[in-house]
């Protein structure tokens, strides 16, 4: 291959291929307890991994309200403070509906819980539990969410 060619499909042709990102904004719920600060996890509903609550930007909310509104959604958070800045990105492959992937970049948000119903939209679809943030960053796959995990 000629460097011209080579240069062609890499400055040209690579980056028509590659997708851009998508967005989601997610909430690491916690409560602190006298042993320390508890995160809350919840299952997804197709693999049944252990996820934080996330999702697409919402019409009508900012990404810390859309954040909010993914933590009652996903696992019945209804009342609680979110810190209005983000405590950081990670990106993943999220798999669509269609079995395609896309590059997803999350904007992540903290949310101090207050208060938790057990009766919410996905509860039939999902399981959550308190762990520790580094138990947390243990049971996550994406590697960018374990470390914002290990830092909190």
């Amino acid at each position: 291959m000629t460097d011209a060619l080579r240069n062609a499909l890499t400055s040209v042709v690579g980056p028509l291929l590659r997708r851009p990102k998508r967005l989601q904004v997610a909430a690491i719920c916690y409560r602190s307890e006298s042993a320390g600060k508890k995160v809350l996890l919840i299952t997804s509903r197709d693999s049944r991994r252990w996820v934080v609550p996330k999702g697409w930007p919402m019409d009508g909310y900012d990404a810390p309200g859309a954040a909010m509104q993914e933590a009652w959604e996903e696992a019945g958070v209804v009342e609680g403070n979110i810190n209005r800045e983000p405590v950081g990105t990670y990106d993943y492959d999220k798999q669509l509906d269609n079995g395609a992937e896309v590059p997803v970049e999350t904007t992540v948000f903290t949310v101090e819980v207050k208060r938790l119903e057990d009766e919410f939209p996905e509860a039939s679809e999902r399981e959550r539990k308190w762990v520790s943030p580094q138990e947390a960053a243990q049971l996550v796959e994406e590697p960018g969410l374990q470390e914002i995990l290990r830092q909190l």
